[in-house]
């Protein structure tokens, strides 16, 4: 025998099947989130440049705490040797993502203006990244007023920088390019919600084959001695269906002529936020200045070649300048990989003196 309902019931229970379908998409665009960095195989290399045209890096070596002699390229001149300032010229390239009504319907762009009434490429540009403003002073030992990845290094050197004072590698203000616009397609990614927040995704490799586009479009002025670095706001990159990476560091051809170039994203700040501000680009730039080329071999279990950033990924630390608190990421030193801790400030394994352990396999 049917049953009859009335309308009003009718309609009661239309509205809770919207709701829960509506809870059962929503749950489908948040991904289990496991935040991350990553690193991509070098690409060939596509460009023919003089010598001179090489990024400024240097060779060292230290043997690890199982006898075995770890050599390393790195950005800059030796600091055992060097007492003067190596400068980086640097290009910052927006990059504005936008998901169609299929995929989320929403354009995330750097030019967003952020509660401070700056733009998101404004605090960027002012940032402790490239404004040697604040004094980084480290369980006592003043390593200078600094860019904050030139006081790591200088940090990380510490026993030969505290001779060669005049010791740094800092990246020039940054040359700002045109904005690029990548069309996310819904087979590479879409917007969903991850740590609370609405953010944007793409596939890493799908995002990674626009960047080649635009270091080619502009070779004129990206040559091997510079850093591209490219940005997004509330973005996060997928790998293999999963969430979330914060950025990464490549580079077209191998050691020394290679051109290295840098991602990072910028997240709106939050407690315990992956990747809120500045936090990716301490990360990215840290990395890419230890290891630019993405071979430099390690001993350890958990990472196999010479990744600063990844053993601390959520420690960072607030830092205001010009009005603005930025979280820059805490960096191991070369202590951590199993290099004599004397090296460093204070025998320290990282910036900030969180990590108190060498590496998994050391």
């Amino acid at each position: 025998m049917k049953k009859s309902f009335p309308i009003c019931s009718l309609l009661a229970l239309t509205l809770l099947a919207c709701v829960c379908l509506s809870s059962i998409g929503f749950a489908q665009d948040t991904y289990p989130m496991v935040p991350r960095f990553v690193t991509l195989p070098p690409h060939p290399q596509t460009f023919n440049r003089s010598p001179a045209a090489n990024l400024a890096q240097w060779t060292g070596s230290f043997t690890d705490l199982k006898g075995v002699k770890r050599t390393f390229v790195m950005v800059g001149a030796d600091p055992s040797t060097s007492n003067t300032t190596t400068t980086i010229p640097t290009f910052l390239i927006p990059i504005k993502m936008v998901y169609g009504a299929q995929n989320g319907n929403m354009t995330f762009s750097p030019k967003h203006v952020l509660p401070d009434g700056n733009t998101v490429l404004k605090d960027a540009k002012s940032s402790p990244i490239f404004k040697a403003k604040v004094d980084f002073t480290q369980g006592g030992t003043d390593l200078g007023t600094d860019q904050y990845i030139d006081a790591f290094q200088r940090g990380n050197f510490w026993s030969s920088v505290q001779t060669n004072t005049g010791y740094h590698t800092v990246l020039g203000q940054p040359t700002m390019l045109a904005m690029q616009t990548i069309n996310v397609t819904p087979a590479q990614g879409k917007v969903a919600v991850e740590g609370g927040k609405t953010v944007g995704l793409m596939d890493i490799n799908a995002f990674d084959s626009a960047l080649q586009t635009y270091l080619s479009k502009f070779k004129s002025q990206i040559t091997p001695n510079t850093l591209p670095i490219f940005i997004t706001y509330d973005v996060y990159l997928t790998e293999g269906g999963g969430c979330c990476v914060g950025g990464y560091h490549d580079a077209n051809g191998r050691q020394p002529s290679g051109q290295t170039y840098a991602y990072t994203t910028w997240i709106d700040q939050g407690t315990r936020v992956f990747s809120q501000d500045t936090a990716a680009f301490t990360h990215e730039i840290g990395e890419w200045l230890d290891d630019p080329f993405v071979d430099n071999s390690v001993g350890c279990q958990d990472n196999s070649i010479l990744e600063v950033g990844d053993p601390l990924v959520l420690e960072d630390f607030p830092y205001k300048l010009h009005g603005f608190t930025y979280h820059l990421q805490d960096l191991v030193f070369l202590g951590y990989f199993g290099a004599p801790p004397s090296t460093s400030v204070n025998s320290w394994l990282s910036f900030q003196n969180v990590e108190t352990h060498v590496c998994p396999g050391q």
